[in-house]
């Protein structure tokens, strides 16, 4: 007899709407709700422009929250708008060259409040 034998944790795992193991349970999945955004009138995103090695120029776009933004389409419109390349680092949007003022140009006219 085993330590946990018995219990719930030796029991396998049931499904909590028709209670039948969940290898048998047919429900079908519950879909998820619909991500809910903060609007960009209450965020305020920070830019700068970054040397980096080689003379490489980066424009950066730091203070907005992954959990309150879709910072990968919010990416590929600056990169759009910029007509240049970059990358998602994390919570960071960095778009190559100093874009500074048409990155901030095309944030405000999104409605984000800018620093920078």
């Amino acid at each position: 007899m085993g330590l946990l034998s018995g219990t719930v944790f030796d029991r396998p795992p049931h499904c909590e709407r028709c209670d039948l193991p969940e290898t048998e349970c047919r429900c079908e999945p519950e879909p998820e709700p619909p991500k809910v955004w903060k609007s960009p009138s209450k965020q305020t995103a920070r830019i700068a422009v970054e040397n980096r090695k080689h003379g490489r120029r980066v424009t950066v776009i730091r203070g907005l929250s992954a959990a309150d933004t879709d910072l990968p389409e919010l990416q590929t419109l600056l990169k759009n708008a910029c007509g240049a390349g970059g990358k998602l680092d994390g919570d960071v949007i960095e778009i190559q060259g100093g874009q500074l003022e048409r990155i901030r140009l095309e944030l405000q006219s999104l409605g984000y409040r800018v620093r920078g």
